[in-house]
């Protein structure tokens, strides 16, 4: 397993500020007059709280969307792992496989694992991949207790806003499951996830 350093408690995480929209977004600290503007647009778009936990870079591919694709769908997965364990998936080099943002069941905490700029490799599509953020949640597919309120309600969130960053429709057509994507293996997130509530929520953030 590839650690990339010592991963804070997730106590010091949630007291953190400092990754949150512009984490999120990959911005950098530039100050030139069209960057500015650029980050003021994206800091009105309300992202919740997230850290900043790298995958390994053997697990996603560098890119510089939406100039090199638009990013056209929102997918969700469930984990089929605890969210620790899934966190060891993507950084383990070996594992070939990521996903922009993790969603933990007990109280809706969000790490992001790769740069929405950059393409994940999470759908089993390349072309999917090119033009999707990836979402996991924590839990099983077969245990609805995981899908807890604080983990619909944080994704929604998180789901809503980068909908209005990348202009993608709040529909189900563009909000997808990992089974909805074409050609797909996984079932995720399966028969227990509550689509109706979950999309009231994303329209309501």
């Amino acid at each position: 397993m590839e650690t990339h350093g010592r991963t804070p408690s997730r106590r010091t995480l949630l007291r953190s500020g400092a990754y949150l929209g512009a984490a999120a977004a990959g911005l950098t600290a530039a100050t030139t007059p069209a960057r500015a503007d650029a980050r003021r647009v994206r800091a009105a778009v309300a992202y919740p709280p997230t850290h900043w936990i790298p995958a390994s870079t053997s697990n996603y591919r560098v890119s510089s969307r939406p100039t090199s694709y638009p990013i056209d769908f929102v997918v969700i997965h469930v984990t089929q792992e605890t969210f620790p364990d899934a966190m060891k998936i993507f950084q383990d080099p070996a594992k070939q496989v990521s996903a922009h943002y993790m969603v933990a069941s007990a109280d809706g905490y969000i790490g992001q694992f790769v740069r929405e700029k950059d393409v994940a490799w999470h759908a089993g599509n390349r072309d999917y991949n090119n033009r999707s953020i990836g979402i996991e949640h924590e839990g099983w597919v077969d245990k609805p207790e995981y899908f807890t309120d604080a983990l619909y309600e944080s994704s929604a969130t998180l789901t809503a806003a980068i909908c209005d960053r990348y202009g993608v429709p709040k529909t189900r057509t563009h909000i997808i499951g990992h089974n909805e994507v074409p050609n797909a293996t996984h079932t995720d997130p399966g028969k227990y996830w509550d689509w109706d509530r979950y999309m009231a929520l994303v329209k309501a953030a």
